[in-house]
């Protein structure tokens, strides 16, 4: 028994260790293939407005939930839009506050608003499922309640479908602008070094495991296809990626489609998202297997094989801690600590490795957010805050994903919006 734990100790370690070293250098490398390809040498920023051969019109399709004291600058960040023919659909999900009396004060100042009032609360799902039932158009842009679009986003976007009759849906590129506290700062950096670099490496590899469900546009003849967003889904932005992926559209990440957004600052409100994140990608992930194991479904396998490697290493992790503390109070038990610190080099090359990834997305990403270098340094307490964050969730939302019953609607919770800057 002794030799089978310690062995399972070696391989445990090592697998815990290696598995983000050898991520990191994949991401780095499709993340700097990504921009070198697309990126480099392209206009960039707020300034930078493409020329289309032509400007279809776009719904911009805004579900929101009890978001009094945001929808009136959301809107009007909407109204600024520089692109030629748009109309605003707001579909108020059965709010509880001001939300519906502010919206149907605004619709009597906004010729291109349209306002689409639910009696009770449905979940964003529905909201957009409404939305887009609602929209006479073709391309539907759609945003959350409480984001501010940048003034460009719509026409960068809109340059993908018009130049690629099979893109399905555009992710835009959120920008967190909840930045006061510790976790504030972290996520700033997240965004660009860890969900920046991955969607780059994603897209170049092949398939990307989510959009942005704040920020994204969508060809509506590819949703109806594939029977637009699932009202059951926990996080409806994951199901909707791999249903248009499956029907054979592609999805494509735009990073001058600028989005500011608020996130959870206090670690309550981050523990409620990333724990709906973990159940919500599993619920995805167990639904949708069996199609994937199709042969047609192929460019699909490797993003499967990444997201089961994520959840091994997550819950290894745990085994390792607690394996650690028991150890504690049980000395004979073998343990993290009775083996040859083996990844003590490789922890250093982990956390070197870690700085490197960090300073290319960061650089990357300073060419549509200027000053995101001072943020730099708040990053070493990445691993350390998310990543314990992210196990704890996985072992929690995955089980909780697995049990749940089908069918079961998924509604809104109004969520830790962060220090508002």
């Amino acid at each position: 028994m002794e030799n089978w734990l310690t062995e399972y100790l070696r391989a445990a370690l090592t697998f815990t260790y290696y598995y983000p070293l050898s991520m990191a250098y994949i991401w780095m490398v499709g993340g700097l293939q990504y921009y070198l390809k697309w990126e480099h040498g392209r206009p960039h920023g707020d300034s930078a407005s493409p020329e289309l051969g032509s400007y279809p019109p776009v719904s911009i399709i805004v579900p929101c939930h009890n978001e009094g004291e945001n929808i009136v600058d959301t809107l009007g960040a909407l109204d600024r839009q520089n692109y030629p023919s748009f109309e605003i659909i707001a579909v108020n999900d059965g709010s509880s506050d001001d939300t519906g009396e502010l919206l149907d004060a605004l619709v009597k100042q906004n010729d291109r608003l349209r306002v689409v009032h639910l009696a009770e609360n449905q979940g964003k799902a529905m909201a957009l499922r409404m939305g887009a039932l609602a929209s006479p158009n073709e391309f539907l842009i759609c945003i959350d309640g409480d984001a501010l679009l940048g003034v460009n986003a719509t026409r960068w976007m809109m340059s993908h479908f018009v130049s690629g009759h099979r893109v399905g849906a555009v992710t835009g590129n959120p920008r967190v602008r909840t930045r006061s506290t510790l976790l504030g700062k972290i996520q700033v950096g997240e965004f660009s070094s860890i969900v920046g670099l991955i969607k780059r490496a994603q897209r170049i590899y092949g398939r990307v495991f989510t959009i942005s469900g704040v920020v994204a546009g969508f060809r509506k003849s590819a949703l109806q296809e594939v029977g637009y967003w699932s009202t059951d889904a926990i996080t409806e932005d994951i199901d909707i990626s791999w249903k248009l992926q499956m029907g054979g559209w592609d999805i494509r990440f735009e990073p001058n489609a600028l989005c500011w957004i608020l996130m959870p600052e206090t670690l309550k409100g981050l523990w409620s998202q990333r724990l709906r994140w973990a159940q919500g990608g599993m619920q995805v992930f167990s639904r949708y297997l069996p199609r994937v194991l199709h042969l047609r479904q192929r460019r699909m396998w490797l993003l499967c094989g990444e997201y089961l490697l994520s959840v091994l290493w997550a819950f290894t992790l745990l085994s390792l801690c607690l394996l650690w503390l028991v150890q504690q109070f049980v000395p004979q038990v073998p343990g993290p600590a009775s083996l040859p610190l083996l990844p003590s080099t490789v922890g250093v090359l982990l956390g070197v490795t870690c700085l490197i990834q960090f300073a290319l997305s960061l650089y990357i990403d300073s060419r549509y957010e200027k000053g995101l270098g001072r943020f730099y340094y708040w990053m070493i307490w990445y691993p350390l805050a998310y990543w314990l964050i992210n196990v704890l969730t996985m072992a929690v939302g995955v089980p909780k994903a697995l049990f749940r019953r089908r069918g079961q609607r998924g509604t809104w919770v109004s969520p830790d919006r962060g220090v508002r800057p």
